[in-house]
């Protein structure tokens, strides 16, 4: 590989608790670890002034690590907006502040910017789960649930709608021609799991820049922790709920065609094949098939009920989202290490 490119990736890392300090010292140690060295690390804190004030001390004396105040609103989309404008990488890469990247995890990403097309770059997410194993009645197709790569998505380096925003890089130039993450429609802390704000941006993308080209390389590996609060069926089923709500945000906002172009095929295709190996495997008295199975009937009901909601609740104005230009930061703005 060769090009200004593949040296000039910032990192941005959103953080907002201090109950995840572990698992955000072992996010950043991957970065820092990678085989292509990263431009810089940016800790974006989420109004937590007791975090900040932390990881501040924690970096002060480490260089290309930065430690940030979110500049807008409570949430992830802000965080990210916030890093955006402070970067001065030419390629910006998002990871999870319960994550860890393979060490060549950088070095994938920055392969699929040699085409001046590509816009954006996503990886592969697996699992750690906090009991040791999956449990045995949790479906591989709903790994998106816990934040991971589910069965269904392609496999290799190809294109795609949309990246996943816990394992993804974007051109610099992107955000320029579509603004930043949308706020209002992502995560914020530990309320409601809602998501889809990569999804609105990568299709809000494409539409500015029609030749824009959106891939996800499965070579570029991360590892996200899924806590034991999240292997329970309560979680399972608030969370598939959830993303019906954002997933009827961003069709209003983009249209039913596209915002739901990637659904319509997990929906006929994928998850009916998913259930039938789970009854497949109840038959052959394998464990979690009949579990599994009835986990993505669970799922698609679910979630099913919370985009007709998230529809009527969009159609009367009562959930709206915004989308904010990036301005950049000047040098020594808004650092704290």
């Amino acid at each position: 590989m060769s090009g200004p490119h593949i040296a000039r990736i910032s990192v941005v890392v959103c953080v907002y608790t201090e109950d995840r300090w572990e698992d955000i010292l072992a996010a950043v140690s991957s970065v820092r670890a990678q085989s292509l060295p990263a431009l810089e690390t940016l800790l974006v804190v989420d109004h937590n002034a007791t975090l900040l004030e932390r990881l501040t001390r924690e970096y002060k004396e480490t260089d290309g690590v930065r430690v940030l105040a979110n500049a807008g609103p409570r949430g992830l989309s802000a965080g990210r907006n916030t890093g955006i404008a402070a970067s001065r990488g030419e390629i910006i890469a998002f990871l999870d502040d319960d994550a860890v990247a393979e060490r060549d995890w950088l070095r994938h990403f920055a392969a699929g910017y040699a085409d001046p097309r590509v816009m954006a770059v996503g990886g592969r997410t697996m699992p750690i789960w906090a009991s040791g194993r999956r449990p045995a009645w949790f479906p591989e197709e709903f790994d998106w649930v816990v934040g991971c790569t589910y069965k269904g998505l392609p496999q290799g380096r190809v294109q795609v709608r949309n990246v996943l925003g816990g394992n993804a890089s974007f051109r610099r130039t992107a955000f320029d021609a579509a603004g930043g993450f949308a706020t209002g429609i992502g995560r914020d802390g530990d309320k409601r799991p809602l998501g889809c704000e990569e999804t609105e941006l990568c299709i809000r993308l494409t539409r500015a820049k029609p030749d824009a080209i959106l891939l996800i390389d499965d070579r570029a590996v991360i590892h996200h922790r899924v806590p034991e609060a999240r292997e329970h069926f309560g979680y399972f089923r608030t969370r598939a709920y959830a993303e019906g709500l954002s997933k009827a945000l961003v069709a209003r906002s983009v249209g039913s065609d596209k915002g739901l172009e990637s659904e319509r095929r997990y929906a006929t295709r994928v998850l009916p094949a998913g259930v039938a190996r789970g009854l497949r495997d109840a038959v052959l008295a394998r464990p979690g098939g009949a579990g599994r199975a009835g986990a993505i009937l669970a799922g698609v009901l679910t979630a099913a009920g919370g985009y007709v909601l998230g529809s009527v609740r969009a159609r009367r104005g009562g959930a709206t989202f915004s989308v904010v230009e990036i301005e950049e930061v000047p040098d020594g703005e808004g650092a704290s290490a």
